[in-house]
């Protein structure tokens, strides 16, 4: 079977990310959603393997321009190809044809549609009028770590933590997956993939789809974040560093780049509502492998990319199963930071550190931070169920090995 590259021997790897048949239920529109070159198109054939369906993919070059006058046109194409029984379509990267939602509005109506598209906010906008809940939409996240190992051959079954040779092949797995990120491709390409993925988000994503005029300060602004992953950040701070005039841009900029799936935002922690709207955000990019290719990388980044990737697969876990999950940070006026703090309905439900420090200076500066987080809580007006009292493992229990960060020798290597 062919996959997004085109290459018909490439291993396909089974993702996390689980779809109810009922999904894809006539006269209902599945929107696959997600970073570019995640793998959604083959997701989306898997989905429909062993059943008849069309594809095509509305990022080729050759339907450059290509208007909602011209997808008749494909549609009958698509019956010439596929005969008038035809049940299944999928329009790959649809958000590309303007005008494209009143076609797969009348599609639906006899076909049983999937579309895929790189931007969050693909169905906000008439589509979602016409459809009047007639549509689910999921996010793939890049591969997680259980998948990398997947995808390099590696069980996770079994007590593995006691085979030492297990316990060092995973090590070096989990350095190679924070250094090159969840985007299949890149183990093939390496980080020239990872450049073109991160200037087409910017250029067919965001500057063409919003029709930017100033490119180099919205690059400026992509550039500096992508830098200063895993950290705080205010709007007026991002305008006085771009020189963008107008705090309004500078946060109509950010939404773009989070809307592309380039970047993610937590607020932080507080049962206040207007001490949380005004203090700082921390920013992560969804993929560390395009961290490493893009940012201005210094000594030291290696917590901050353990932490970078933690909170990516906090999302993936809200998207995919925990869908009443929020994830925010926690910090006080004496500078005393839990990393995450995630809660569910009125339930603070888990506390999470990243550290990357070693033995006792671990412990002690988890407990001091956990003991000042756990006294405002309990001071706040959330609910008194507070959450585990522990260090969480930095994958969160995804491999029980790692209850600890790398050792100090390991991070060298990552940095070479």
């Amino acid at each position: 079977m062919k996959t997004s590259t085109g290459h018909a021997t490439q291993r396909i790897v089974p993702r996390e990310l689980k779809i109810d048949e009922r999904y894809l239920a006539h006269p209902n529109i599945l929107a696959v959603l997600g970073i570019r070159r995640a793998g959604k198109s083959v997701f989306s054939w898997l989905l429909l393997e062993g059943r008849k369906f069309a594809y095509i993919n509305f990022d080729d070059e050759r339907l450059y321009k290509i208007g909602a006058e011209d997808l008749n046109v494909i549609l009958k194409t698509f019956y010439e190809l596929y005969g008038s029984d035809l049940e299944y379509v999928i329009l790959d990267e649809v958000q590309n044809v303007e005008g494209w939602e009143l076609f797969a509005n009348r599609l639906k109506r006899s076909k049983k549609v999937i579309i895929t598209g790189s931007n969050s906010r693909l169905l906000s906008g008439e589509l979602s009028t016409h459809l009047t809940g007639r549509y689910v939409d999921v996010t793939l996240f890049p591969f997680s770590f259980r998948e990398y190992l997947n995808y390099r051959g590696v069980k996770t079954e079994g007590r593995y933590e006691y085979a030492t040779e297990v316990v060092a092949g995973m090590e070096r797995c989990l350095l190679d997956y924070i250094e090159l990120g969840g985007l299949p491709e890149a183990y093939r390409f390496g980080r020239r993939f990872l450049e073109v993925v991160y200037r087409d988000i910017l250029t067919k994503d965001i500057i063409k789809r919003h029709r930017i005029r100033a490119i180099a300060e919205l690059e400026n602004m992509a550039k500096y974040l992508m830098s200063n992953y895993s950290n705080e950040f205010t709007f007026s701070r991002l305008r006085k560093v771009t020189g963008i005039k107008r705090v309004e841009t500078v946060r109509n900029f950010f939404n773009y780049l989070k809307d592309a799936y380039l970047f993610l935002m937590i607020e932080r922690f507080s049962p206040k509502l207007k001490e949380q709207l005004l203090a700082p955000k921390k920013v992560y990019c969804l993929d560390t492998g395009i961290v490493n290719s893009i940012s201005l990388r210094v000594g030291g980044d290696f917590g901050r990319l353990m932490e970078n990737m933690v909170a990516v697969e906090l999302f993936r876990r809200r998207s995919y199963w925990y869908n009443n999950w929020e994830v925010f940070y926690w910090k006080d006026h004496g500078g005393n930071e839990v990393d995450f703090v995630v809660k569910e309905g009125a339930t603070v439900k888990e506390l999470i550190q990243v550290s990357y420090l070693s033995g006792r200076d671990t412990d002690s500066f988890d407990k001091m931070n956990f003991t000042q987080c756990i006294s405002t809580l309990r001071s706040g007006t959330l609910s008194p169920n507070l959450c585990h009292e522990f260090l969480r493992s930095i994958l969160l229990n995804m491999l029980r090995l790692y209850k600890r960060a790398i050792l100090d020798d390991r991070c060298e290597e990552i940095r070479r």
